[in-house]
């Protein structure tokens, strides 16, 4: 179990610090934004630049879950990220769902190998 542990980390740690890199640095070419609601959403993002936040909580996040020994916090940053990304593909873009949701199931995994350094959120 510790060794899915780590491939899980560094799998997740890798995802967010790459794709959260490519908005900072475009070696991703972006096709042009549809006419739709999730077009719309992508670009508000853009043109308020909150995708620089999201960007930014995306590398700091993975960064602390490749070097491993603050991968709770890495879990907590990314973890309102993840529920965005599975929520927009849920309700406004259905092509990344199954990305989506192995990102979440991975996020969900490795929230459950720390639960204990998250025991103290439930507790009374």
């Amino acid at each position: 179990m510790k060794i899915a542990t780590v491939i899980a980390r560094v799998l997740l740690g890798l995802i967010f610090v790459f794709f959260g890199s490519n908005i900072f640095l475009h070696f991703i070419p972006m096709p042009p934004l549809p006419a739709t609601l999730a077009g719309d959403f992508s670009k508000a993002l853009m043109q308020s630049h909150y995708i620089y936040v999201v960007g930014l909580l995306q590398v700091i996040g993975g960064l602390l879950l490749l070097i491993g020994r603050y991968a709770p916090l890495g879990l907590t940053l990314l973890g309102p990220v993840i529920v965005n990304i599975l929520l927009f593909h849920i309700f406004l873009d259905h092509s990344g769902l199954p990305m989506a949701v192995i990102v979440a199931v991975l996020a969900l995994f490795l929230v459950w190998r720390y639960r204990t350094n998250f025991a103290g959120l439930v507790k009374p």
